[in-house]
């Protein structure tokens, strides 16, 4: 006979006085995991959520004793049930904004969609949110608040297991690099972050080629494998310490440069969205100008270029030279046969 015990009553256990709201999407998840029948135990449900054993256990003695859910213990299959098998946590409990957060979150995850972590992540979201679906909180937003495509990067899959496992132990990893300007080259490197821009990931990293800190497209690296080698992490690892003092994307140079541009004709979008830490915006009768300091400044020159012929830079001289330039080569490109 099945052993049933209730739900220990320790220090662990005791149940919250208040409820944060960080609890909230916890606690469906745990519902969801009790309601498959596969009787989850805390350390489990903890490693899955990636929370805290303690987190999990003060949930579990609030649902069972705030929310009255019929929790039980069983020993024999070392986990939880419910002893009321139709038992399921009433989306009450979740407020109107914490229901829209996570459909909205859910949506959010198409950005991610070629990645290996999509899958993951919205099945997740998808367990938590079972339990929310009746008749007065459907999912209304799905044809309301929309995410449209975007241009997206495909990650190998096996690229990504390697990298995440090596930022986890601080592993060396080894692969093999191909861009732009060369044939393909050996890498073994000290992986540091992953860094997500503009719909594509890349490995922020010491490389041991260079002995410098470098950034590798995710994409563009196969054949990845994981290292016997560990490394310590320096202080002054943190891509977020040094990036740009501009919001053009990760990647920076080393130089710092006040920029001008000048935007013509309607300039709202420009006011709407915040550029640099120090951005100054004068009007002009024909629109505005824009000016911040950053080191980014291939990204800048690409986004004025981006704008056509309603940008124009003022300042750095090396910036209008170059700027120049590069029109002057698209006109010889569109006009090279005479048409």
């Amino acid at each position: 006979m099945t052993k049933i015990s209730p739900v220990p009553d320790n220090a662990a256990m005791r149940p919250r006085k208040t409820l944060p709201k960080t609890a909230v999407p916890r606690m469906y998840f745990i519902d969801q995991e009790i309601a498959s029948g596969k009787y989850p135990n805390v350390p489990e449900m903890a490693k899955k959520y990636e929370t805290s054993i303690s987190s999990i256990n003060r949930d579990i003695a609030y649902m069972r004793d705030m929310m009255h859910a019929p929790i039980k213990y069983d020993f024999f299959n070392k986990g939880f049930y419910y002893s009321e098998s139709t038992f399921r946590l009433s989306a009450s409990y979740a407020s109107e904004d914490d229901l829209l957060a996570l459909g909205m979150v859910k949506s959010l995850l198409d950005l991610y969609r070629d990645t290996p972590i999509h899958d993951s992540a919205l099945n997740l979201m998808e367990n938590i949110s079972v339990p929310l679906g009746n008749s007065e909180n459907t999912d209304w937003y799905r044809n309301r608040i929309i995410v449209p495509k975007s241009i997206t990067v495909q990650v190998d899959p096996s690229v990504w297991k390697h990298i995440v496992t090596g930022l986890q132990q601080n592993r060396v990893i080894s692969f093999y690099y191909n861009n732009s300007y060369s044939e393909e080259s050996f890498r073994r490197v000290h992986p540091y972050q992953l860094l997500f821009d503009r719909s594509a990931w890349y490995l922020y990293c010491y490389d041991e080629n260079t002995e410098e800190k470098r950034i590798f497209a995710l994409a563009r690296i196969s054949r990845a494998e994981l290292e016997k080698e560990s490394f310590t992490l320096n202080e002054d690892f943190d891509y977020r310490s040094s990036e740009g003092q501009s919001y053009f994307g990760i990647f920076k140079g080393i130089k710092t440069h006040k920029f001008e541009i000048e935007i013509k004709g309607s300039a709202l979008w420009i006011l709407e969205r915040r550029w640099a830490e120090d951005q100054k915006i004068e009007k002009t009768p024909d629109g505005i100008i824009l000016s911040f300091t950053s080191n980014q400044y291939d990204r800048v020159l690409y986004w004025i270029l981006s704008q056509g012929a309603e940008a124009r830079p003022l300042a750095p001289k090396e910036l209008v030279d170059n700027w120049k330039e590069i029109i002057k080569n698209m006109y010889e490109l569109a006009y090279r046969h005479g048409e």
